[in-house]
């Protein structure tokens, strides 16, 4: 064997930190039935057993590899505690495995997110004298960073590596993907410049995976830095570099760059698929622009992708984004016929662009039509209703949909509550909309800024100013950060009552934290100055604007 038994002691050590005392664990046992009985499995899985089970039970046992291509094949098919329990019963029998065997088995406690049981297994390879090697040290990479433990990834890493073992592309790929995943692009990048010096040519997907993390956070720029430098050091881009710097343009509203990039593929022949062109699809519907998202509509089917939930959902959404909702409906209408049905999302888009022209009895036909197809209306379809029947005058109707909402199991959040509050707030009854603020914090709901702000309009709307100012310091004492909105509703209220030194003072204060008053600030101090005769204190204000740019 190599140089692991000379330093078996040593390594031995050197992994102490990552190997629990060795044990199996006894809830497999609960699989055991299962594996006696295959005919209660799928067909390939049943056929995987009942061939395992054959074996196992032949006068003389096949050799160790027939055993581990069956074991491999159940693992490809992701059914690891069944794996597992074969092996404790192939173990109990007295056959041998082997290090492919033990690696199998300790893949499996990774998926399972069991890593003291894949330590364990590890523990196991070194007692029985096998040689660790690469598909071992992934992974067990692999499964802490499936865990959430990445630090603990980088530190087993850096075990491995002093003891000399080579590791591979995957194991990068897999690190970088882990750091990702946890938003650590900055220490992904990092690493991906120390794989270049120091150990091997980093790969498209190592990338990829940067690139699609940055793009994520809206760092368009350095993406593109990136996929630059990918292309100087003659590493291909592939179709998942495109489709993340696309939808990175996109999402910055930067769409003729990502139209180009469509083009860039085209051109180094690499074929966009669906969720390329949907992401360019719904990017140009959401802007608006629903010429040109037809347009590109029709480049999709003639290049032979076919339009699936996804792509109609955006057309919908694109069409009732611009008040067009008999289009979104024809659209709508039409989807089973193109072979995509309607979903959860086709349903919620339409019953929200109807809801927003207040054809809020469309919108409820269509939620019927959603609940007798069996189609589970989610906390947006609610929402949208709600929101619907409240601005429609319907409010009552929309607390017996709150009801039906907590009736199946769907959790209300800020958005419903601040429609009822908003819709209270404007019926003037302040005192049930005080009390729904009270409820929605004592649910364990976090109100955002616009559930005060609302209020506190309400509430000053009505002359009780001197509750408005308690709702607002209630709402600094919670931590919120005040934006312009609520200062401005604050001070039209304080103004109201012609509190102008509190008012002025408010404005001062917005400024101490970087909360800009802006143009409706002056103006709302202003008129109240004027209709007071306070001409030359407005004057003073009003040349501040001007001096702001405001004006």
């Amino acid at each position: 064997m190599y140089q692991f038994q000379r330093y078996y002691s040593l390594s031995l050590s050197k992994f102490h930190s990552f190997i629990p005392q060795f044990q199996y664990p006894s809830f497999l046992l609960r699989f055991f039935s299962l594996s006696l009985h295959p005919i209660h499995l799928n067909n390939p899985l049943n056929d995987a057993v009942h061939s395992f089970n054959h074996m196992l039970h032949m006068h003389k046992k096949p050799p160790i590899f027939q055993f581990n291509q069956i074991l491999g094949s159940i693992v490809k098919m992701k059914h690891y505690p069944i794996a597992i329990s074969l092996f404790k019963r192939f173990e109990r029998m007295r056959i041998n495995p082997d290090n492919f065997t033990l690696n199998i088995l300790l893949n499996c406690y990774c998926h399972l997110d069991k890593m003291d049981y894949a330590f364990s297994v590890l523990a196991k390879i070194l007692k029985l004298g096998y040689e660790p090697n690469t598909i071992t040290f992934n992974a067990l990479i692999n499964g802490l960073c499936l865990s959430g433990d990445i630090k603990k990834a980088l530190q087993f890493h850096d075990t491995v590596i002093g003891l000399g073992y080579p590791l591979n592309a995957i194991t990068y790929g897999t690190l970088i993907n882990g750091l990702c995943k946890i938003g650590q692009t900055e220490a992904a990048t990092q690493l991906l410049r120390k794989i270049e010096s120091k150990v091997m040519k980093p790969n498209v997907v190592m990338y990829n995976t940067i690139i699609d993390s940055l793009c994520k956070d809206k760092l368009i720029t350095r993406a593109l830095h990136l996929y630059s430098e990918m292309v100087v050091r003659g590493i291909s881009p592939d179709i998942f570099t495109y489709s993340s710097l696309m939808y990175g343009l996109c999402v910055v509203d930067r769409l003729k760059e990502a139209t180009d990039l469509l083009s860039d593929m085209v051109m180094k022949n690499i074929d966009p698929d669906i969720y390329t062109f949907n992401t360019l699809v719904d990017a140009f519907f959401k802007e608006g622009r629903v010429t040109e998202a037809t347009s590109l509509l029709a480049v999709m089917i003639k290049a032979g992708v076919k339009p699936d939930v996804v792509t109609y959902n955006s057309l919908i959404d694109g069409y009732c984004l611009v008040n067009e909702v008999s289009k979104a409906k024809h659209v709508f209408s039409t989807m089973p016929q193109m072979g995509a049905t309607p979903n959860v999302q086709s349903y919620s888009i339409l019953i929200n662009g109807y809801c927003k022209l207040k054809m809020v009895g469309e919108a409820m036909n269509l939620f019927k039509e959603m609940q007798r197809k069996s189609i589970t209306p989610n906390t947006v379809t609610y929402n949208s209703l709600i929101d619907g029947l409240c601005k429609s005058g319907r409010l009552s109707h929309a607390w017996k949909l709150l009801d039906e909402m907590h009736d199946r199991g769907q959790p209300a959040n800020v958005i419903t509550y601040n429609s009822l509050l908003d819709t209270l707030c404007k019926n003037h009854q302040l005192d049930e909309a005080t009390a729904l603020l009270k409820k929605i914090e004592g649910q364990g709901i976090q109100p955002n800024v616009y559930t005060y702000t609302v209020l506190i309009h309400g509430l000053c709307n009505v002359g009780r100013v001197e509750t408005a100012k308690q709702v607002f310091q209630h709402f600094l004492i919670k931590g919120y950060h005040p934006n312009v909105r609520i200062c401005n509703a604050m001070i039209w209220g304080l103004c109201k009552v012609d509190s102008f030194d509190e008012a002025l003072a408010l404005k001062s204060k917005m400024e101490e934290n970087n909360c800009l008053p802006d143009a409706v600030t002056f103006e709302i101090i202003i008129v109240a100055l004027l209709e007071k005769y306070k001409n030359e204190d407005a004057e003073k204000l009003l040349s501040e604007m001007i001096a702001r740019g405001l004006l």
